[in-house]
């Protein structure tokens, strides 16, 4: 939805009815993961994608009618449909994708609410029921985490639909009031929880909100500020890290104590660039678990205290330069700065994976790719030389849970 959103704006604008169709459930081999949208305009535009071009034309047709009728629709696409190389999935897996129109007024003020969090970086969920017995498929829920709204977009307590107190908002026409209450609390609870988390999944309940019953089948998608890309060291390998770190949705920053090299010519394509003795700056920083912090200094007075402030922060990846012979020679100093051999193991050191790399272009490849492979528990091996479903890996939540 993130990647789409500047097109759905200038739909919105244009007062353009459009649907999003959305994957919410892959099994087996599948080219894109729960979440991954693509929108479909009135007059023919589309946005996004959801398969990488295997149900494309099946998904725009299902949009199309889902504009005319105003309906929302689940559907289901695989290997095992009746033409899979026309509609179903070639690659052998199986992928569900909800539709959702946005034709009236208060469907399409939602989306606008929705995305004015998102771009206001609020921590932001759309829950959007994909499953029930009878006839209120597609009502939405708009979830913010406590103490997070986006400024200008009233999330909460909008006349005229059932406001809650928990953070959401849902459509009282779309759900029994009777029921709303205890529903909409127990969905809004589990995308707190995910949202803590950064993960989408699919979640069950009854119809007043019962765990462990499969009455009603709710997608929560979630919106999260991006991670950090935080690059220290203003070194021409650094440029173009930076440069593959915005590429892949990172929040980058650079950050080097020497003026002359810390420069915004330098790093265009950073969010912001910090003068001040990486350390330092570590010190006053927000850092979690998605965080990746590059260490591009190559200088022992900078990278020493740099690392052992990294090694007390819960940084998802921590990347550093440098021959095996200088990982030595830093390994051995921080050990007499008091850093115990676990968390020595946490370093990628030499950083990046064995591609071969010359170049600083190549390196940042390298490094993206380690990155990558440590975020999602790939292998790093060729894909030639393994056997089984090429996207089938572990999720992001399963990766965090392991």
């Amino acid at each position: 939805m993130r990647e789409i959103a500047p097109r759905l704006r200038a739909w919105l604008a244009q007062d353009t009815p459009f649907a999003v169709a959305t994957v919410v459930d892959v099994r087996g081999s599948a080219p894109r993961r729960p979440g991954a949208a693509m929108a479909v305009a009135a007059d023919g535009r589309v946005a996004g994608s959801v398969s990488g071009g295997c149900v494309e034309g099946a998904v725009y047709e299902a949009a199309a009618e889902a504009i005319k009728t105003g309906e929302p629709g689940l559907y289901r696409y695989g290997i095992s449909d009746g033409d899979a190389f026309e509609v179903g999935l070639t690659c052998g897996g199986t992928v569900e994708i909800s539709v959702q129109p946005y034709v009236d007024a208060e469907s399409r003020r939602r989306m606008l609410q929705l995305m004015d969090a998102v771009d206001a970086g609020a921590p932001v969920a759309l829950a959007t029921v994909i499953s029930r017995p009878y006839e209120h498929l597609g009502a939405q829920l708009v979830v913010t985490s406590e103490g997070a709204r986006a400024e200008g977009a009233e999330i909460e307590g909008a006349e005229g639909e059932d406001a809650g107190t928990d953070g959401s908002t849902m459509d009282g026409s779309e759900i029994d009031r009777s029921e709303t209450a205890a529903l909409r609390a127990a969905v809004a609870d589990d995308a707190r929880g995910l949202l803590a988390r950064g993960v989408s999944a699919v979640r069950h309940y009854g119809v007043r909100g019962q765990r462990r019953m499969n009455d009603v089948s709710v997608f929560i998608q979630t919106f999260t500020p991006p991670a950090r890309f935080l690059v220290f060291g203003a070194t021409d390998y650094a440029m173009a890290a930076v440069r593959i770190g915005a590429f892949l949705g990172y929040r980058v920053t650079v950050c080097d104590a020497r003026p002359v090299f810390a420069t915004r010519e330098r790093f265009p394509d950073a969010d912001e660039v910090v003068r001040a003795w990486p350390h330092e700056y570590l010190a006053t920083t927000d850092v979690d678990e998605r965080t990746v912090v590059c260490v591009l200094t190559h200088d022992p007075k900078f990278d020493i205290p740099l690392l052992v402030a990294a090694l007390r922060t819960r940084a998802g990846y921590i990347g550093v330069m440098g021959s095996r012979r200088t990982h030595r020679d830093r390994a051995a100093r921080l050990r007499a700065e008091g850093v115990g051999e676990a968390d020595l193991a946490r370093l990628s050191s030499p950083v990046g994976l064995d591609l071969g790399a010359r170049t600083p272009e190549e390196t940042a490849v390298s490094i993206a790719a380690e990155i990558i492979k440590s975020r999602w528990g790939g292998t790093g091996r060729s894909l030639t030389e393994l056997t089984g479903d090429i996207h089938a890996v572990r999720s992001l939540e399963e990766c965090m849970a392991a």
